[in-house]
């Protein structure tokens, strides 16, 4: 146990040593760790910026606005901190995606920032907003706090923008350049290719799944609540629960388990339900006035997640009538070291017309 262990250790941090030997997986670390630094270092500087120019409210007199004036101070905080988890988020799951030579996880991290863009651009309305209403309960010493922060958040989305397309060449290059790997594992045989790229599109959509999930559940419990402690306990319990159905998620694909796909699968339509549920409550006339401080923003996160849920859903089932064929000896045997020169082979390869068996005699 203990060798395996060291071995495990060894190849870890062997893997991640690549990652800054080779020319193009060093440049998209570099690319997601500069817009990290970034967009980090803006946010931190709004969230200075707000606490700084913000009175005591600790005793204020709120009248009878009192739920949304606490919820607007909650909002800005929420919003800075979730933009920035979602950076440090991005930073490990490219770090992952280069370890494991995962072209999918990078294409997905390309497609992830433009959530990410969207996000940046909605912060931006949502701040403005909070900012308005607090001065209205006269709530900042600095009266200039939003002028001074406007600035930068408009550049948080220009950031994530260019990064964006620069993240998009390099994952183009990374595709080529980690193609044979993909060979030198699996094998020539375009089925079981198949079967593994399958598999790799539902391993990075349970990583994505888990941070919008956990993003929109944030945000409703730091902002909105619940309007009754058994909500808010029930929500706050959802999160531990996600994180372990996620994990055995890939553990019973990569074991090809059948009965607990199928019960993982029952788990994802409940939180479908759940999600649509919560979007509706969201633009409900009796309810909507409780989720106003951040409604954009959740909006946006139930759409996704919804969006999400439903392709992890569709892979999961593509994956279960995988089983039995093959996959799970590759997925759980170690990788070969075999050098680049001794295969020619592409992931860009089709498949191949069988030569004739029959001879002809002119």
């Amino acid at each position: 146990m203990a060798a395996t262990k060291s071995s495990r250790t060894s190849s870890l941090v062997k893997s991640t040593g690549e990652i800054f030997t080779r020319k193009w997986p060093r440049l998209f670390f570099i690319a997601a760790a500069l817009q990290a630094i970034l967009g980090i270092a803006f946010e931190s500087y709004t969230f200075s910026q707000f606490q700084s120019g913000l009175k005591d409210m600790t005793d204020a007199d709120w009248g009878a606005n009192k739920k949304d004036g606490q919820s607007q101070l909650k909002t800005i905080p929420t919003f800075l901190g979730l933009l920035m988890l979602g950076f440090i988020y991005d930073i490990v799951l490219a770090w992952d995606a280069l370890r494991m030579k995962n072209t999918i996880q990078v294409i997905g991290l390309c497609i992830a920032n433009l959530a990410f863009l969207v996000y940046g651009a909605l912060q931006i309305d949502q701040i403005h907003q909070a900012i308005t209403t607090l001065q209205g309960y006269n709530a900042f010493t600095d009266p200039d706090v939003w002028a001074e922060v406007q600035g930068v958040l408009i550049a948080i989305p220009a950031i994530i923008a260019l990064d964006t397309v620069v993240m998009s060449f390099i994952a183009w290059k990374l595709y080529q350049e980690f193609a044979w790997d993909i060979l030198k594992h699996i094998g020539a045989d375009y089925r079981m290719k198949k079967r593994f790229l399958h598999y790799q599109v539902y391993i990075a959509l349970l990583k994505f799944d888990f941070f919008f999930f956990i993003g929109f559940t944030i945000q409703f419990l730091v902002v909105v609540g619940g309007k009754t402690p058994t909500e808010f306990g029930l929500t706050a319990a959802a999160i531990p629960i996600t994180i372990a159905i996620l994990l055995c998620a890939a553990w019973f694909t990569r074991r090809e388990w059948k009965v607990g796909m199928i019960i993982v699968m029952i788990l994802y339509l409940g939180g479908l339900a759940y999600f649509i549920y919560k979007l509706a409550r969201i633009y409900d006339p009796i309810e909507s006035q409780y989720y106003m401080p951040v409604r954009k923003s959740l909006t946006a996160f139930a759409v996704l997640t919804i969006i999400l849920i439903i392709l992890t859903i569709i892979n999961a089932l593509v994956c279960l009538f995988n089983f039995g064929r093959g996959l799970k000896h590759h997925l759980n045997s170690p990788r070969q070291e075999i050098d680049k020169d001794q295969a020619s082979y592409s992931m860009n390869d089709v498949k191949q017309t069988p030569l004739p068996t029959r001879m002809t005699i002119d």
